[in-house]
Parts: C-alpha cells; structure tokens; sequence
C-alpha cells in the first residue's frame, strides 16, 4: 500500500499560508471544489445514477438531499467560519466529492458537526449518512459500522507550547499532563502504549488548545495533520515535537453493511487519482506535508 508520511518541522509561513486559504473562503465549496459546470471544477454532479441495495443512498434520495457528519475546527482539514459559516478543508472537500459522485450539488448537502466520541453513534442510528473528519479505521470501530477508503494516511504527534523544550516525544510525557478529544484513538494510544502523569479529555481539539495556552496542560495529542493547522494558527505560541509515533488511516464512516455504498466510494477513490492530487495539493502540501493517494482497503 502506498503511504503517507508527515514531514517533521513544518514550514510555518506555508502552513500559515494554507489556513489562510481554509479560513478566508469567499465560497461555500472552496477553491478545491469549483462551483460544478464552471470550467475550472474538478468534477461534475453525476446524474442517472443507480446505486442499488444501499439502504444509505435510497435515504438519500427519498429526502432529496445528503447528510454529511464532520469537524469544525480543524484548519486545512474540517474547518468552518464562524462569521460566514463556509466550511473548507481537505476533508470537506472529499466530502463534497463524494456527494457529487451522488449525484448531490452543494446546495443539497447539510452538514453536522458531530464530536468524535459521537460518530459511530451517529452513524447506526442514521442521523447522518456518512462522515469524513479525520476518522482513523480501527478495528473496534468496525464493529459498529464500515469504512471506505482509506483516503488518507497520516501519524500520531504532541503539540507543546513554542518555548517548552521538555517534551521531544511521547517518551518525556512523565509527570505531564496530556489533553486529547473524547473517543479518539490518540487519546486511547496515549494511556496505554505510553505513561503521561495525567490525561484529560474535551469535546474539540480547539478546548484543549486553549488548556494548553493557559498553562492548565502540558501538551495536546493527535494526529499531526490536525496539530499542523493550529501552529499556524498560533506559531509564535504552538509548535510539534518531536517525529509522529503511530499511523493513522483515515476513511470514510459509513452504515454497516452498506456494501453497495463502499464499493461505489472506493471506487471513485481509486479512479480518481487526479483529483484526489488537487485536493492534496491545495489543502496539505502547503504545510510541508508529504504524501501520495493510499490505495483503498479491499
């Protein structure tokens, strides 16, 4: 399988550079996704299509419309403006192909942010009909419900304060305190391949970011495509430490048992290479991240 690695040292004026391209949107569909029929968009909304035994799209269909669950406070990757309401990112932006390749324009898309302890949750109850947000594929999880993709691959990292130099890795976590978000798999990792003093946990990474900026803990983790975009955010304040310990694969949360669905997003995944590059390009490699497309579980 093809991989992608996180480049440690980020080049902050780059990643500076992206979140304003992720915050400043004057689009609801970003510069990654031109309006459909424009001469510069990077697909077309499908039409005529036929998806069948898949109980997600006939829900779909019957309301007219596509209910996509995903963060909102993840620049570059989940990121939504709090004054305009314009949601950007590279998560967003696969998001938002996929409903294309539905046949569903932006203006049939709704959108929930929906916390991380919350997904699996939501999804088997079928509030929403899929999720892409930075959700690592775990075999826990797929007790509950499937995963397309992988769409992207990414590792585990520590966000400390820009003048903390105590902490070079998960290995210097003694007697500190370490925040992460509710139901994550860094959070889980954390406790118990590593030994911090102390770990606490919020809804969004946004609260720990502001824990760790009032003194209250001593570093966040997660994965470093998330941490990434708040040292832009903050570089005088925020930096990474240290070399990502884990890989994260990210998919696509889907209904258990929706093979038709799977089968239907992997498939655009795998074919649609060119876009998938766009995508990248626009929203990641600006923050010094290096990778190609993964190939998709079978």
């Amino acid at each position: 399988m093809r991989k992608t690695r996180m480049i440690a040292g980020f080049g902050l004026a780059a990643v500076a550079a992206l979140v304003l391209t992720a915050c400043n949107s004057g689009s609801p569909t970003s510069p990654g996704a031109p309006e459909a029929g424009s001469d510069d968009a990077l697909w077309d909304v499908a039409t005529d299509v036929s998806l069948t035994d898949s109980p997600t799209y006939d829900r779909m269909v019957e309301r007219d419309g596509v209910v996509i669950g995903v963060k909102n406070d993840q620049p570059g990757l989940g990121y939504e403006d709090a004054a305009s309401g314009d949601r950007t990112g590279f998560d967003v932006d696969i998001a938002r192909w996929v409903a294309a390749s539905l046949g569903f324009d932006e203006d049939k898309i709704t959108y929930q942010t929906i916390p991380s302890a919350n997904r699996e949750q939501a999804i088997v109850n079928g509030d929403i009909d899929y999720y892409v947000g930075t959700y690592s594929i775990t075999d826990k999880r797929k007790e509950q419900i499937d995963f397309a993709g992988p769409y992207f691959i990414t590792g585990q990292g520590l966000l400390v304060a820009a003048d903390d130099d105590s902490i070079n890795g998960p290995d210097d976590l003694a007697g500190k305190t370490v925040c992460s978000v509710t139901g994550s798999t860094p959070l889980q990792r954390i406790r118990d391949e590593y030994s911090p003093g102390n770990t606490v946990e919020y809804d969004t990474y946004s609260q720990c970011v502001e824990q760790l900026k009032g003194g209250q803990v001593d570093a966040i983790t997660t994965d470093e495509a998330i941490l990434a975009g708040y040292v832009a955010l903050e570089p005088d304040a925020l930096k990474i430490a240290g070399e990502p310990f884990s890989e994260e694969r990210y998919g696509i949360g889907l209904e258990k048992g929706d093979t038709a669905l799977k089968s239907h997003i992997n498939t655009l995944l795998t074919d649609g290479g060119d876009v998938w590059t766009s995508l990248f390009d626009l929203h990641l490699e600006p923050a010094g991240i290096a990778g190609t497309q993964p190939a998709v579980d079978e």
